[in-house]
C-alpha cells in the first residue's frame, strides 16, 4: 500500500508561564492510502494538537510530517495554507458552516477559495456529493434550518469537494447523539473508503473508533498501536 502520511519524531511544546509543557514527544507513525485510522487518548493528550499539525495549522517544535512526499513542516505559512487547501479535507466537530451561505454554497466554498471555475464541473461534483449524503433536496436552504446531523453531512461533502487524498476529522460526532453520530460516521467512512482516501479521525469515543481499520492512542506524547476495537 502507498504511504500517504509519515510522522517522524514529532514533538510539540507549549509555554505555560515560565514552564514548558511537552504535548508530543517524538511521535512517529505512518498512514496508507485508503486507510481509516482512529486516534484516541485522554483529554489533553495531544489528539487535536496532532491533527492541527497534520493540517499545517500549527508547527511542531521538532520533527517532520510528510504528506504525499511533501514535507509540510518545512513549508512557510503561506505554502502550508495552499497545500492544505489543495490536498486536505477537514471535518470539524462544530461543523463550521457559514450561516449566510446556502448548503450548496457552503459545499462549494473550498473550491471557490481555490479559484475553481464553478461552472467547470465543480458544481456538478458538489451536487453529486450532496446526493451521496442525502441532502440534494436541501441545497438551497441555510444551515440554521438543518439538524446537527444534517449540518455534519454538509461538512463531509464540503471536505470532499476538492477531492483530497487526505481527510482529517476532529471529533466529528462530538455534538451529535449516539444514533446520529454512528450514521454520520458510517457515511464518512464509506465515502472515503470507496474513493480510496486516507481518513484520520480523532475521537474520545470507543464506539466511533470501532468503525476504523486501525486504532492508535496517544500515551505520554507517543503514538501507540491499539488492537482493533470490536464492533460487538
Amino acid at each position: 500500500m502507498t504511504t500517504i502520511v509519515r510522522i517522524e519524531n514529532l514533538s510539540k511544546d507549549y509555554a505555560e508561564g515560565e514552564q514548558t509543557r511537552a504535548i508530543l514527544r517524538g511521535a512517529t507513525a505512518s498512514f496508507t492510502e485508503g486507510e481509516f485510522v482512529a486516534i484516541r487518548g485522554r483529554s489533553g493528550s495531544g489528539k487535536s494538537t496532532l491533527l492541527n499539525l497534520l493540517a499545517g495549522i500549527d508547527s511542531p517544535t521538532s520533527g517532520d510530517i510528510f504528506i504525499n512526499d511533501v514535507c509540510v513542516t518545512r513549508l512557510n505559512s503561506r505554502d502550508r495554507t495552499l497545500f492544505r487547501r489543495d490536498n486536505i479535507g477537514f471535518v470539524f466537530q462544530f461543523f463550521n458552516l457559514i450561516p449566510t451561505l446556502t448548503v450548496l454554497e457552503n459545499v462549494l466554498l473550498p473550491a471557490e477559495l481555490a479559484g475553481a471555475r464553478l461552472g467547470n464541473g465543480t458544481t456538478s461534483r458538489a451536487l453529486e456529493l450532496l446526493g451521496r449524503v442525502g441532502l440534494a433536496d436541501r441545497r438551497t436552504v441555510f444551515p440554521d434550518k438543518l439538524s446537527g446531523g444534517e449540518q455534519q453531512r454538509v461538512a463531509i461533502a464540503r471536505a470532499l469537494v476538492q477531492n483530497p487524498r487526505l481527510v482529517l476529522a476532529d471529533e466529528p460526532t462530538g455534538n451529535l447523539d449516539d444514533a446520529t453520530g454512528k450514521t454520520v460516521m458510517a457515511l464518512l467512512s464509506e465515502m472515503t473508503h470507496q474513493a480510496g482516501k486516507t481518513l484520520i479521525m480523532v475521537t474520545h469515543s470507543r464506539k466511533m473508533a470501532a468503525l476504523a481499520d486501525r486504532v492508535l492512542t496517544i500515551e505520554e506524547g507517543k503514538i501507540v498501536q491499539e488492537p482493533v476495537i470490536s464492533n460487538q
